[in-house]
């Protein structure tokens, strides 16, 4: 940090202690172990339930299998970019720069009818996707968007707390 001392009265950035902290310790293990869990599945049995499938639901096997590597794959670039952030091998800025390349493209979840005929494990692993990339582009809103209003662009700092707080936990 800078020598700039900061007043009792600034906001905390909860923001940038979130993606600094523990919880974004937890959030990073979490999704590199899923991301290990999906490629060891899909590597290995999921190739033998995929060969027992019916003709679509074979198809429908592949398709959700790319959309989870590709998802997986985006997910663990931007924790990797925001853990080196935290490490201080990019400012936030950089980081800003670099974002550009990851993109968190929006979540299309499959229809029912092709979920159901999935193999249970690749369905959990969707899931599992899901949420996480659900809490990632949270954080990722609260960090990196240029729309985001500070704290000095509202009248109330608790508001705007109370609105990061939802933001970073959902309607949970």
């Amino acid at each position: 940090m800078s020598g700039a001392s900061k007043s009792p009265h600034d906001p905390v950035q909860l923001a940038q202690r979130m993606a600094a902290g523990e919880a974004f310790g937890i959030l990073f293990r979490e999704g590199m172990t899923l991301v290990e869990s999906a490629a060891a599945y899909l590597d290995g049995p999921g190739r033998d339930e995929a060969k027992k499938l019916s003709r679509s639901a074979a198809l429908a096997y592949a398709t959700e299998s790319m959309r989870l590597t590709t998802r997986l794959m985006q997910i663990a670039s931007w924790l990797l970019l925001q853990r080196a952030v935290n490490e201080g091998e990019l400012t936030s800025e950089q980081a800003r720069t670099e974002k550009t390349k990851v993109k968190l493209s929006s979540y299309d979840a499959p229809h029912e009818e092709t979920l159901s005929a999935l193999p249970f494990r690749l369905r959990a692993l969707i899931d599992q996707s899901r949420y996480l990339h659900e809490r990632v582009v949270r954080l990722d809103a609260l960090l990196y968007e240029k729309n985001a209003k500070t704290a000095d662009d509202t009248g109330n700092p608790v508001e705007r707390q109370i609105g990061l707080l939802k933001a970073a936990f959902g309607d949970r």
